[in-house]
């Protein structure tokens, strides 16, 4: 029959000691042994049971719990499986957690320490080193967001060296402090930004602040010439961010809205309006609309000119085709930016337009304003119902039909006009235009980096172009045709 009553013992006896099996229950009746003894003490395997429900079971040396066993807390619910000493969690060893985590590696009197393999209740992995129950020393850690992280940990924060792989494609690699990035450091943005210097509290020290275009507020060219504009990346105190590099980077152009004449109004402006495209904020004062950029080149490329990109998303550049008899480039020319297959590439066309920052510097070489052809296009018909009951063109039907409407456009034209530009080509009965019109145009660089590193792009930069009339017979010539087709736009903007 079992003891039951405090301070009394049921099992074998030997030379008036308990030796053999037996079950004792201690005086204060909290705890119960049931198992082998030895000369009056718990030796061999036994079971040592708690009042509240908890328990441990294995080897005994001595009457001390020493050697193998299973610990079980009834207040936590948790599991020890492992070496032992004195009582004490000593040894290597696997608790298990009832919140689902688990630890298997070495203890040290009851506390995580040496090398270890911990799993959290969130399914986040480390393997490396602890001290007193912490991460400390060496260690590799899985976060629940996928994120990878290998390096130097003091009491459960990353201190010291450490590479981080975000689950995003991000790399850095340098100092830490506190759990974040401090001191010299690199980070390669998923983005394709890499800086390279000193952080603090997890921001780079020399980040930029702003984009500058170079050179005076207004620069003028020639019409029908090209510029070349210098573009960096500066902190707060105006200094070039060369530690910084990758930022993608869109130049465009654009006009006023309200300087435009009938004739651009009916090729650009309209077209503008149904892609959804609104006026846009200058730091002039003024809103503009987005007109035509290209690159001149050497080659031997048809010109076309590009539209910013569309929608909320800007997914991409749509290209506005202009009829090859109607732009006669000298040296020829590319347009900035890519349509068709570029609608689904975001914005991996870096050409032209487009310019990723190197050491807080890029160029757009060889920029000029796209001509505009002086006839009016057919209109674009729409395929999707408005909040109004009307119709919105779709970005893919309205490049496939305004592709289309350039082999008529020609036929569209007022005879005033067809008059004013006896020298298009009777073949494809189009107006000859080879420069856009004199005046004042908006240059703004912005940035498209995406996703934005450190979550928020830089304010755009702006500068005024202004475009002077060409000189000589030939100039002459076309400052009073572009007169003839543009007046409205012509006094407004150059004052001729």
């Amino acid at each position: 029959m079992a003891a039951s009553r405090p301070g009394s013992y049921c099992g074998e006896v030997k030379e008036l000691r308990r030796d053999g099996y037996g079950v004792y229950v201690y005086p204060n009746s909290f705890f119960q042994y049931e198992g082998e003894w030895k000369q009056g003490r718990k030796h061999g395997h036994g079971k040592l049971l708690f009042k509240d429900g908890s328990y441990y079971e294995g080897e005994f040396v001595d009457g001390e719990i020493k050697g193998n066993g299973l610990r079980y807390w009834a207040s936590t619910g948790n599991t020890y499986s492992g070496q032992f000493l004195f009582g004490e969690l000593h040894g290597h060893g696997v608790i298990r957690y009832a919140d689902g985590g688990k630890y298997e590696g070495e203890f040290s009197y009851g506390m995580r320490e040496g090398h270890g393999l911990l799993t959290d209740k969130d399914g986040q992995i480390y393997q490396g080193s602890f001290h007193s129950n912490k991460k400390h020393g060496g260690g590799k850690m899985i976060f629940k967001n996928g994120d990878e992280f290998e390096g130097d940990w003091i009491l459960d924060q990353r201190q010291g060296h450490g590479m981080l792989h975000c689950a995003n494609g991000t790399v850095y690699e340098g100092q830490w402090r506190n759990d974040t990035f401090n001191g010299q450091g690199s980070i390669i943005h998923c983005s394709g930004v890499i800086y390279d210097g000193l952080w603090l509290n997890g921001y780079p020290v020399g980040q930029a602040k702003k984009i500058v275009i170079m050179g005076p507020e207004v620069t003028e060219i020639v019409q029908g010439s090209s510029h070349t504009f210098q573009v960096q990346l500066e902190n707060e105190k105006g200094e070039v961010c060369e530690s910084e590099s990758g930022r993608l980077l869109e130049i465009s152009a654009g006009i006023q809205a309200g300087q435009l004449s009938e004739s651009l109004k009916t090729n650009s402006y309209e077209f503008i309006e149904q892609t959804g495209r609104q006026p846009i904020k200058s730091s002039f004062g003024f809103e503009y609309i987005p007109y035509p950029l290209m690159t001149v080149t050497s080659g031997s490329q048809k010109p076309q000119a590009a539209l910013p990109a569309v929608g909320e998303n800007q997914l991409a550049l749509l290209e506005l085709l202009i009829p090859p008899s109607a732009l006669e480039p000298e040296s020829g020319s590319k347009p900035l930016g890519g349509a068709g297959d570029a609608l689904s590439n975001h914005y991996e066309n870096e050409s032209g337009c487009f310019r990723r920052v190197e050491r807080g510097c890029a160029i757009f070489s060889s920029i000029t304003l796209a001509p505009l052809p002086g006839d009016p296009r057919p209109a674009v018909q729409s395929d999707e119902p408005n909040e109004k009951g009307s119709k919105k063109a779709s970005v893919k039907t309205i490049a496939e039909k305004i592709t289309a409407s350039q082999e008529t456009v020609g036929d569209s034209r007022s005879e005033g006009e067809a008059e004013g530009w006896k020298g298009s080509r009777a073949s494809h009965n189009h107006q000859k235009v080879t420069a856009a019109p004199p005046g004042e145009y908006v240059i703004m660089v912005h940035e498209v980096t995406s996703p934005p590193f450190l979550g928020q792009h830089l304010p755009p930069a702006f500068k005024l172009l202004r475009v002077m009339p060409k000189r000589g017979k030939t100039g002459h010539r076309h400052a009073h045709a572009h007169k003839r087709i543009y007046p409205r736009m012509l006094c407004t903007l150059s004052g001729d």
